[in-house]
């Protein structure tokens, strides 16, 4: 906390505060009229610093909020029980469950098992290391396939990556894209203020004298750089942060959260994303169906299986791929003995299918399962009641031909096969059954992706499931493709012909692997597509890293493929996304907003005290003033435009730009012609009371600035072609802010407070004349704003 209030006081607008308030207090001390003017910018300046402490502060608060949310977990067991933990509550002599997709929370030392393991977080290798009993393993590191029970030895900085962070910490973290192009925006901001200082130094020095010419060219500093626009700009992002967490979105960067409205291009899976996830066996279907294949049937479910129940949060839960748990549940009623697991050939994306040797009754039997052209392959026999026969070519065919009636409808088919042998090998097996399963699509799926095609966002549809079923789920959420494609085309296929089919109308690919995601992706991003890319086992993590947005499943998602990830979908809804880009979309309309309503005034302040110096022989508003504008009232209105709700619109517009700034050609335009009239009216309304004294004259350009907000605001919301008087007043925070700035110049003008800000009471004549001049601005605006709307995109 310290550090971040001391921040506050590190950037040059705040040392050009101070400059100010000490060559205040120069000029006043010469002339014997006291030290209000100092003392207040010195307090204003401790305001805008507490201000954007406590902002800073609650938007670290949120991050650490969130990582702690986004932080991995474990299965460990203890008291003989397996049970999920806070991976960070891991202590030395714990025994842990590893399997493929987590990532190691701990040294530790294999006791159980063998895997294969990616050591390349600590040793730069990309090869696997294979592991088994008595090998160590390192925190950090991820488990591609296998199985093993480890026990712990080292925990955080005690073990080799704690080390090595430990010599990290002073490393500082690279610039996100949106804060450089912040920085940059604010050098040409300061530049600009830099030559108009200068100008106005060598024209007023001669009439003021050198003292006071300063006073004004730091008033100029003061009215060209908006104060508040890092820290609304920082508590918009980490408020959008928090409202995706409630809509299930869970940002793992805050600089995002901005960059999510860019997607033009979604690439997702279809099963928990599109589908419910919540799969059930249907049925099973074998060539002559009886009870002996029945039973078999539920052996292979059950055996060839990594799902199970473990602890978490106080009760036991089911823990696995969502297919697994489906298969145990229908098979775990009619299964008497447990037996003695001997041996695994883990599922890959690659092989699509997996195997077991299990020790029953005293024999070793091999289960497999997998997809059933990859099995039937494998499969010599076929199960019979009275006994196993030659699996013939007709038989191949009929079963062939009952996965593709079945794929049709929709549903996920398996095959399922076994053998009895002595070594764990997949040749020469007994065909078992389809056992066939349903996942039904989610009630908002097709809604959503309609939402996202209506706003010009493209839905391709990746899965590693039948080409005929990811057909059957993507006609029923309205993802249309002339073809579907299968990863074994894109194999034969080179970058340029990917690069064609991808932009042609072909959104749907199956039997599909992460390096097919990988090639999909890199053809996207070479036609210069902002892509969102879901993924949630370990070989999706360099697809996540490489995306644009990786979106990884916090339900189904390996440890590994949130850590590569921007954003978790705590609930593996393809809606989730939709709202996050809304979200998106809405945060960056919102920065709009505020940037336009913060720079209009500031330019018209520079424009103001630029002509006032150049022809008028006393100063139009001294720096106090002047910061009361911008950090007292201002500040508080940018702060509400920040949670405007979404334009009724915002979901049917196409995305902007991958390369397009806060300010387009637009709002620049708006931004300087708003400006220019503002300045315009104001110093018409100035030089017109000037006749009525220049202490009230003053008043009446410092009130001017302050009525002008309303001006602003006006044309803002002018802008966004609300439909209705309600939509006006949806943000009741901005009618407070506007309300309480107004009350704030109301008790400055009519308290003795008036007096430390050099004004004087206004009367009703004034008020006449402050309101027409403001109404006349708002007219002028309106009409400009119009204009430009109509020629400029």
């Amino acid at each position: 906390p310290i550090k971040i209030f001391f921040l506050q006081f590190k950037s040059p607008l705040i040392l050009i505060l101070i400059v100010a308030a000490a060559i205040s207090f120069f000029i006043n001390y010469h002339r014997g009229e006291g030290y209000v003017d100092s003392v207040l910018i010195i307090i204003i300046v401790l305001a805008s610093g507490i201000a954007g402490f406590v902002q800073d502060y609650k938007a670290e608060e949120a991050i650490e909020a969130l990582k702690k949310m986004a932080s991995p977990k474990a299965k460990v067991i203890r008291g003989e029980k397996e049970m999920e933990i806070k991976a960070s509550n891991i202590v030395p002599g714990d025994l842990i469950l590893l399997e493929g997709g987590d990532i190691v929370p701990a040294d530790s030392k294999i006791i159980e098992g063998k895997a294969e393991v990616d050591e390349s977080v600590l040793t730069g290798e990309s090869r696997s290391i294979h592991k088994k009993e008595n090998d160590d393993i390192y925190s950090s590191c991820s488990i591609l396939s296998g199985r093993i029970i480890a026990e712990v030895y080292a925990t955080a900085m005690k073990t080799k990556v704690g080390k090595i962070a430990e010599k990290m910490q002073d490393i500082k973290e690279d610039e996100t894209p949106f804060q450089r192009h912040m920085k940059k925006f604010s050098n040409k901001l300061v530049l600009g203020t830099g030559f108009i200082i200068i100008l106005t130094f060598m024209a007023g020095a001669n009439k003021f004298g050198f003292l006071e010419t300063g006073l004004i060219a730091v008033s100029l500093a003061v009215a060209a750089i908006p104060e508040g626009l890092p820290a609304v700009i920082t508590l918009a992002l980490s408020l959008g942060a928090k409202n995706m967490v409630a809509k299930n979105a869970l940002i793992r960067k805050l600089s995002i959260t901005e960059s999510i409205g860019s997607i033009n291009t979604i690439c997702t899976d279809k099963t928990g994303t599109l589908t419910e996830g919540n799969m059930k066996v249907k049925d099973v279907w074998c060539p002559g169906n009886n009870n002996t294949i029945k039973t078999l049937s539920y052996q292979c479910s059950y055996y060839c299986n990594n799902a199970k129940k473990i602890y978490k949060e106080g009760e036991k839960k089911w823990t696995g791929d969502e297919t697994d748990i489906a298969l145990k549940k229908y098979s775990s009623k009619n299964i008497k003995t447990e037996g003695e697991r001997k041996g695994e050939i883990s599922f890959t994306s690659e092989r699509k299918m997996m195997s077991v040797m299990q020790k029953l009754e005293g024999k070793n039997i091999i289960f497999t399962k997998g997809a059933p052209e990859i099995i039937i392959e494998k499969c010599q026999f076929v199960a019979k009641s009275e006994k196993n026969k030659i699996l013939s070519k007709k038989e191949k065919k009929e079963i062939l031909e009952k996965n593709k009636e079945l794929a049709k409808k929709g549903f996920r088919i398996l095959a399922l096969a076994f053998k009895e042998n002595k070594e764990l090998s997949e040749d020469k097996l007994v065909f078992i059954s389809l056992i066939y399963l349903n996942d039904p699509v989610r009630a908002e799926a097709k809604k959503s992706v309609r939402e996202c095609q209506a706003a010009g966002i493209r839905t391709i549809m990746i899965t590693g499931d039948n080409p005929l079923t990811a057909q059957a789920i993507a006609n029923e959420v309205n993802i249309m493709s002339d073809k579907v494609y299968i990863g074994k085309d894109l194999d034969k296929m080179r970058g340029a012909e990917i690069d064609k089919i991808l932009a042609g109308n072909n959104n749907i690919f199956a039997r599909t692997s992460p390096f097919h995601k990988l090639r999909i992706l890199t053809s996207l991003k070479n036609q210069g597509q902002v892509v969102a890319m879901t993924g949630d086992g370990v070989n999706d993590a360099l697809a996540l890293k490489k995306s644009d947005v990786g979106v990884a499943m916090g339900i189904k998602g390996t440890e590994v493929s949130k850590q590569a990830s921007d954003i978790i979908l705590l609930d593996d809804n393809f809606s989730t996304i939709r709202n996050s880009i809304l979200e998106g979309r809405r945060i960056f309309d919102n920065i709009r907003k505020f940037v336009n309503y913060l720079l209009t005034c500031n330019l018209a302040e520079v424009i103001v005290i630029l002509v006032a110096t150049l022809t008028l022989p006393f100063v139009a508003l001294y720096p106090v003033q002047i910061l009361w504008i911008n950090l007292i009232t201002d500040g508080l209105v940018a702060l509400a435009l920040s949670i405007d709700p979404a334009k009724p619109n915002i979901m049917k517009r196409s995305p902007r730009g991958k390369n397009e700034g806060i300010i387009n050609k637009k709002l620049g335009l708006l931004i300087v012609v708003n400006g220019v009239i503002m300045s315009i009216v104001l110093l018409a309304m100035f030089f017109s009371a000037i006749k009525l004294g220049e202490e009230t004259a003053r008043t009446m350009l410092f009130t001017g600035f302050i009525l002008d907000e309303f001006v602003r605001l006006g044309l803002i919301k002018y802008n966004e072609n609300l439909k209705s008087i309600k939509d006006w007043f949806l943000n009741k925070f901005l009618i407070f802010s506007l309300l309480f700035s107004l009350s704030l110049q109301l008790m400055v003008i009519y308290t003795p407070l008036g007096n430390y800000f050099n004004i004087v009471p206004l009367g009703v004549k004034e008020w006449l004349i402050l309101i027409s001049f403001t109404l006349l601005g708002l007219l002028l605006g309106i009409i400009a704003t119009k204009t430009i709307n109509k020629f400029v995109k």
